[in-house]
């Protein structure tokens, strides 16, 4: 098994270990290639303007970090043209379907960045020009591979022309125009031409240069007609469906064993069917498995003291019983309390959220949730939602309440923090005081959070505009605690607000804690939110254009509960997103159950 990640830059630990790899790898499969050319790879992620091409780097790896397979390709902005440099596996890994992988990546990111088409080279099948027999072999398989997906070479040009006379395998220019149709004259002239200039510059003389651009006379461009697949033309090609149109959604289908029936326990299953209800009326979903994770990522984020008393404590509770905090004791490490009732209060803030044996099967379920959908960004969705109960924004490192076990989206801010900067953007009523106390001081983490204020809101003790962070972390907590009874103009007002300073810190990756229970009618907030103004709140956030991982806080007025959800989703995937959805709203879900 294996996923796919997507490197901009080589500035943290596991960027810089996965470019090693690469290099390693480019090494062993490409040995006529210079040293000097495989060490300013790193160079190339950090400085786009020195070599002209903004280069991204997927890195096909397996759970323990071994790179084993990579494509390397250059994205030209100014002339929208995407370039593949390099797409390759390691030693002994062909066969598995990752240059599949990889390449189908490579095309969903092209789709993303809205090219003309990807451009790249591919040795002949030409005898006159690939005489020896063995190498030629390798060449008809690779093309035979590209005819799959429907990208041929470009014919009637003099690309394929040897530098110096009596060279042998001079690359065709290979063409994927990604479904959008045919490449005119003049935009084939000006992107080969930047090919060479910027790729070649050093090698190619400038008389070659133009003799190759001039020879370009078909308009629009011509390619092969295919050799190897006949049943697929020049014009037919496979398009994939993008995955930046599709969320990833990942349901903690082990919610409902917590279900706490005492009266006015708002924090019910109800909650989760009522929005998963809702989404499968749209067509913009795909479910996938949730995976199991090992306590470690628990323990990256909450204190092992605290995670082991909450496994044993739900242990020794009876089954169908539950234990509630009432003794807040000052906390004395050296001594905390035997009783558990005494001791779940060591370990809480509040006297409503119970220890029992479902509730931590429950909230271990969640974190897989948050965690998958975290996988799911670094796999290539812009968007993951982890539809979970029990929240967890209120859980601290080392305490739980607020009905609140373990920070789920914390935890998943932690685990995607090793690949660049987060952000967590905390949209629910309440204050986050878990996520904020867990990241206050670090900068790899920015933290914002818009809320009620704690004057008159749960938590009460947290949230206040002058809690800014700590040490390194300093100016990297950010509180928006607002007045009781506003509404979707004034809140949009604060969420700009965020989303600037958001933009400003410039994060790989947004974590959203989302609650629904700043909506009109909710019986723990004081907010009026209607439907229309999560749609909107959404569509704001999307703007960010950075992968988003949404993790379900609160949101308790099931009345309103689901069309508030699938009205804020539609927002996020975006305006045409939602008119193609009122448009199809006949057609079958993209949710496979």
């Amino acid at each position: 098994m294996f996923r796919i990640r997507k490197i901009h830059d080589d500035t943290t630990p596991a960027n810089r270990e996965s470019l090693s790899q690469v290099q390693t790898i480019l090494r062993m499969q490409f040995p006529g290639l210079s040293e000097e050319d495989i060490c300013k790879l790193s160079g190339q992620l950090r400085d786009p303007l020195k070599y002209h091409f903004r280069s991204i780097l997927f890195v096909a790896e397996n759970s323990k970090g071994k790179v084993k397979g990579f494509a390397w390709l250059f994205h030209a902005a100014d002339l929208k043209f995407a370039y593949l440099d390099y797409i390759s596996t390691g030693r002994h890994e062909t066969g598995g379907g990752i240059g599949s992988a990889l390449y189908e990546r490579v095309r969903e990111e092209c789709l993303r960045l809205d090219v003309i088409g990807i451009f790249f080279e591919c040795l002949p099948d030409d005898p006159s020009l690939s005489p020896d027999e063995k190498m030629r072999a390798q060449n008809i398989a690779r093309l035979r591979f590209y005819e799959r997906y429907g990208v041929f070479p470009i014919i009637n040009t003099d690309y394929e022309t040897p530098l110096k006379p009596g060279d042998t395998d001079p690359p065709y220019l290979m063409f994927d125009n990604l479904g959008r149709g045919i490449l005119s004259c003049d935009e084939a002239r000006r992107i080969v031409r930047a090919i060479l200039e910027r790729k070649y510059g050093g090698v190619c003389p400038k008389t070659y240069i133009s003799r190759v651009v001039n020879s370009l006379q078909d308009d629009p461009v011509k390619l092969r007609a295919p050799r190897y697949l006949r049943k697929i033309s020049g014009n037919e090609m496979p398009v994939l469906p993008p995955r930046r149109r599709r969320i990833a959604l990942l349901i903690n289908d082990k919610h409902h064993i917590h279900h706490v029936q005492e009266k006015g326990y708002v924090e019910a299953p109800a909650r989760i069917r009522v929005i998963n209800a809702a989404l499968e009326k749209t067509v913009f979903f795909e479910r996938l498995p949730v995976k199991h994770y090992a306590d470690t990522h628990i323990k990256a984020v909450h204190e092992r003291g605290f995670v082991e008393f909450l496994k044993r404590a739900s242990i020794n509770v009876p089954p169908g019983k539950s234990v509630y905090p009432y003794v807040f004791p000052i906390r004395n490490k050296t001594r905390p309390p035997r009783e558990l009732p005494l001791r779940a209060g060591y370990y809480c803030i509040d006297t409503f959220t119970p220890i029992n044996k479902n509730a931590l099967e429950a909230a271990l379920s969640a974190v897989d949730c948050a965690l998958s959908a975290a996988q799911a960004l670094l796999g290539g969705y812009e968007q993951a939602y982890a539809l979970v109960r029990p929240p967890g924004h209120h859980a601290e490192s080392n305490c739980f309440g607020g009905f609140c076990y373990f920070n789920s989206a914390a935890i998943a801010a932690q685990f995607l923090s090793r690949y660049g900067k987060i952000a967590l953007l905390d949209i629910d009523y309440h204050h986050g005081n878990g996520s904020q106390e867990i990241f206050y001081k670090r900068a790899d983490v920015l933290t914002v959070s818009i809320h009620g204020h704690p004057r008159h809101s749960y938590p009460y003790f947290s949230g206040y505009e002058d809690e800014k962070g700590e040490g390194p972390g300093r100016g990297y907590n950010i509180n928006m605690p607002l007045q009781e009874g506003i509404g979707g103009e004034r809140y949009r007002t604060e969420l700009q607000k965020a989303l600037n300073h958001i933009r400003k810190y410039a994060p790989r990756c947004l974590v959203l804690s989302l609650g629904f229970d700043t909506a009109k009618g909710d019986p723990t907030g004081s907010w009026s939110l209607i439907a229309q103004d999560f749609e909107e709140n959404g569509r704001m956030i999307s703007s960010l254009k950075i992968p988003t991982l949404v993790v379900q806080e609160g949101g308790y007025e099931t009345q309103t509960l689901g069309m508030n959800a699938r009205s804020f989703f539609i927002g996020l995937v975006g305006a045409e997103t939602a008119k193609n959805k009122r448009k199809d709203a006949g057609t079958k879900s993209l949710i496979v159950c």
